[in-house]
């Protein structure tokens, strides 16, 4: 019998100005599809739609991501999160909705990854280098659940029709990640098909990261220093704090910054990067459509080198934090990086998602050299410099007054600074949390600059309840993380 696949095929807009695919549904027999490029470059770009949903990257999992890091408190149903005492009902929910959508992105992936190489329209180059893309998403939203929830169930091509999947191993879900990015960085162009779509160097971009998680810090070194070394990325001059919205505002199509980032859009009814509206308020005029959800204080809650040993001088303090009262008190602060005052509703808020800038490259870089030398050395603290002199306005090829200088650091202390300087170019990215948690630092940062005790459930999220119920292979107790 015929099984009919239903689910969003995204095609690319063809006005010049959209920065973004637009969706359609229809009903599709895989048997029959995947045979000509427009319509494997459909089931790819469908792919990219459940990772961009409301209910993954769009909203719930940065808003998510985010309350946790030590810059920032939630709001209303993220209130809870303040705690770190684990999640509440509500959020267990929210992670629930978030392991569901990006099981739809890898069963879509599952689905090319199987029907791709029959296409009968389909030149060799055309299988393989779809084929490898689809293996990069794969590959990058199992690396997302291991991050998240640690070993998981491991669907592939191979197995997609079956319910009973028993939960892999954390080196296991880490091997069919590793295998699927290598695929993709052996396999697909240097240029994507579209912007943000993978390539050979978004695939490097993951793998650097994989590996610094896996403490593999050669192999990190040398996928990041392959993509510093091929001169197709550099970071975007700024010389005002308003320069900023020249690599994350609204209406910017691309950058030569850009490296992997997820695409949103104004048009449409809800193509919008809908997280953007937690981190302002009705009204604050820097979103169209309302908002509200985050905040931070820069007095007695933003400690340390959270605020107070943020230079004035950066040009990123100010890009990033404007004071606004939200009835807390006039120290409130609320996070600025991502704002459209255009968009009519926060469903068509035109910012994009910068999953991987040059930027972060840099400082993997630096993090990467620094420990497979014991220390820095001068290769390790000209990458950091050079995002550190952006920051200041400087150019961030020549050596300026900011310099940090390398006889001033061990390994130890470069790895808090180089930590540091993310934090300070990746705020309000939902990349901190993660950071932390992979130094191993999360508990004594957020004692430091919050005073909260992390509890150990806080570190992974639940299985969620609607996948103990149905796979009959998991054990309720056994394959459930600690604390729930």
């Amino acid at each position: 019998m015929k099984k009919l696949i239903l689910y969003i095929l995204p095609l690319l807009a063809v006005a010049s100005c959209s920065k973004n695919l637009e969706e359609h549904p229809k009903a599709i027999a895989s048997e029959n599809f995947y045979n000509t490029p427009s319509e494997a470059e459909a089931g790819l770009n469908a792919i990219y739609s459940a990772l961009k949903n409301n209910n993954a990257m769009g909203e719930i999992y940065p808003a998510q991501i985010e309350t946790y890091s030590d810059y920032l408190f939630g709001r209303g149903s993220y209130e809870p999160l303040n705690n770190y005492s684990g999640l509440d009902n509500t959020n267990i929910t929210r992670a629930g909705q978030i392991w569901s959508q990006l099981y739809r992105a890898i069963s879509n992936a599952n689905i090319c990854i199987q029907r791709i190489p029959n296409g009968s329209g389909l030149t060799d180059d055309e299988k393989i280098k779809y084929e490898g893309e689809a293996r990069f998403m794969r590959g990058l939203t199992y690396f997302m659940l291991a991050k998240c929830w640690g070993g998981v169930i491991l669907r592939t091509e191979n197995n997609m029709d079956s319910t009973n999947i028993g939960r892999s191993s954390l080196e296991q879900t880490y091997a069919l990640a590793l295998s699927d990015l290598k695929f993709s960085e052996e396999n697909l162009p240097e240029t994507p098909r579209l912007p943000g779509a993978g390539s050979k160097w978004t695939a490097k971009a993951v793998l650097t990261e994989f590996y610094l998680w896996q403490h593999d810090w050669q192999n990190a070194l040398n996928e990041a220093a392959d993509i510093i070394n091929s001169g197709k990325f550099s970071l975007v001059p700024v010389s005002v704090s308003e320069d900023f919205d020249k690599i994350f505002g609204p209406d910017v199509l691309t950058t030569p910054e850009e490296i992997f980032y997820l695409k949103y859009s104004r048009e449409g009814g809800s193509y919008g990067f809908r997280y953007v509206a937690y981190g302002h308020a009705p009204g604050d005029g820097h979103i169209g459509g309302g908002g509200g959800g985050f905040y931070a204080h820069y007095t007695d809650t933003i400690l340390n080198n959270c605020w107070e040993h943020w230079d004035n001088k950066d040009l990123r303090k100010k890009f990033n934090w404007y004071p606004w009262n939200i009835g807390l008190g006039n120290n409130t602060l609320l996070p600025n990086k991502f704002n459209d005052p255009a968009a009519t509703s926060i469903d068509n808020v035109g910012n994009d998602y910068p999953w991987y800038k040059y930027s972060d490259i840099l400082l993997y870089y630096a993090e990467a050299e620094s420990r497979v030398n014991n220390g820095p050395d001068a290769a390790a603290i000209e990458a950091l410099n050079k995002v550190h002199r952006r920051a200041y306005g400087y150019d961030a090829s020549q050596p300026s007054s900011v310099d940090f200088r390398l006889n001033d650091y061990n390994l130890q202390s470069f790895i808090d600074l180089v930590a540091e300087e993310r934090m300070y170019e990746d705020c309000y990215e939902a990349k901190r949390w993660l950071d932390l948690v992979r130094l191993g630092t999360v508990k004594q940062v957020i004692q430091a600059n919050k005073g909260k005790t992390v509890a150990d459930k806080m570190l992974l999220w639940p299985i969620p309840t609607i996948e103990m119920d149905n796979n009959k292979a998991l054990d309720p107790v056994k394959d459930q993380n600690p604390g729930y």
